[in-house]
């Protein structure tokens, strides 16, 4: 199936996704359309993050939730750095982590909606070493202890792949595999590098399983930004620029924050909190040649909510089309889900309920827990390890974001604001 057919597939099946009614219901999830925001319970959001604050267990947060293009509910809590005690504004700099992946991906659907690369292109068409890896298959010796067979491809790992995370590419910093052991003991963190030789040091490494096989969390959204590196002949950050940012008005996001007026708006976590090391410390205050799609970027809540809501929006903003309706509805789709032959395992990050789109998790059913953490079908969503999460409701045509610097306290933050976020919605 070329490109073009599995997007005329994907939108067909996203559409009667949407049109497939929901028997089962309840609590705050799935809440019928046209809903609106109690200004008393939105309250209760303000009430939990000065608590958050009062208490030391984060410096402080900006939390917007913006419905029908308009902010209902924006709020600044704490501080950016409890050292300087500077205030948080919508100018302070926030680490986005994996929210990067969703930039990218963005940028990403308008290079394959120009025709520069495509869904089922193989990722060795751009970068040849890629059409020789390897998949680590482990097996138990005699005495009981593990080693890795290295078994060829089934098949070349492909754009989709890429963009749904499931090309066997992994991360060394979680699980305990043999592959993702090797990922560890490699040091492909070290010295000064830039996508091209990350690339190349990936493509050394085994693949995880093989593509298409299993949904993997790793470093699949910096191979497919060398891609879109080649493609364009220039940096990641230039493409993005051309492409995204500087259209949208995103005047603060890149990657490195190095000058003196800039790092003074660069929001930091509590003294007790974790450095964001996830598997090494990418540090956004030191400029390198390694632009990390997959983690590197960082953002303002001015920047962000315009990016929030030209998704929201379909892929249009103030009159510019970035994403055109097809192209936004494959990007929205679920990638994972039955017919995917993609298979899920304990480290299936979207979680529960979610499938994946392309670059982000969409809301596919309600989940096992009963009752359904709130939500709406179609929702789409994603955060970051540095505690930057955010969630569109197309169904409510309604977005909210938390930008915050809190890697141990971030999941928890993440669930407590979205159930106030639905506990807050009336009909």
């Amino acid at each position: 199936m070329n490109s073009r057919q599995l997007l005329r597939a994907l939108v067909c099946g996203a559409s009667m996704l949407g049109a497939t009614p929901l028997a089962c219901a309840e609590g705050t999830f799935d809440i019928p359309a046209g809903a609106r925001f109690n200004e008393a319970k939105l309250g209760k959001i303000s009430e939990f993050f000065a608590n958050e604050v009062a208490t030391g267990k984060i410096a402080g947060a900006n939390v917007l939730i913006q419905q029908h293009g308009k902010p209902v509910y924006h709020q600044i809590f704490g501080v950016q750095d409890v050292a300087t005690k500077t205030p948080i504004s919508d100018k302070t700099i926030f680490r986005l982590s994996s929210l990067t992946k969703v930039i990218t991906s963005v940028v990403a659907m308008e290079l394959i909606q120009d025709g520069k690369i495509k869904l089922d292109d193989p990722v060795a068409k751009y970068i040849p070493s890629f059409a020789n890896m390897k998949v680590g298959v482990e097996k138990k010796a005699e005495d009981g202890s593990k080693k890795l067979e290295l078994v060829p491809m089934t098949r070349p790992i492909t754009i989709l792949d890429l963009m749904r995370h499931t090309s066997g590419i992994t991360y060394g910093f979680y699980g305990d595999s043999l592959v993702r052991k090797a990922y560890k003991e490699a040091n492909i963190y070290a010295g000064d590098f830039d996508l091209a030789e990350f690339a190349e040091r990936i493509a050394r490494l085994p693949l995880h399983n093989q593509p298409g096989a299993l949904w993997q969390y790793g470093h699949s959204t910096d191979i497919l930004a060398r891609i879109m590196e080649i493609v364009s002949g220039k940096s990641l950050l230039e493409i993005e620029k051309e492409k995204l940012l500087d259209p949208l008005g995103m005047t603060d996001t890149g990657f490195f924050v190095t000058e003196p007026a800039r790092l003074q708006r660069l929001a930091q976590p509590v003294p007790n909190d974790s450095d964001f090391r996830v598997g090494r410390q990418y540090r956004t205050e030191v400029r390198q040649k390694w632009e990390s799609a997959s983690g590197g970027m960082v953002s303002t809540m001015h920047d962000f909510s315009r990016f929030a809501q030209m998704l929201l929006n379909g892929g249009t903003f103030e009159g510019k089309t970035y994403l055109n309706p097809k192209t936004f509805e494959l990007m929205a789709s679920d990638h994972t889900g039955k017919g995917s032959g993609v298979e899920r395992d304990h480290f299936y990050f979207p979680g529960d309920g979610f499938g994946m789109g392309l670059g982000l998790a969409v809301r596919t059913d309600p989940g096992n827990a009963k009752p359904p953490p709130p939500g709406s079908l179609g929702e789409l969503k994603w955060d970051g390890a540095a505690g930057c999460y955010f969630v569109l409701d197309r169904k409510q045509d309604m977005f909210f974001v938390v930008l915050e610097q809190t890697p141990t306290e971030r999941q928890r933050v993440q669930r407590t604001l979205k159930q106030l976020v639905y506990e807050a919605l009336e009909n």
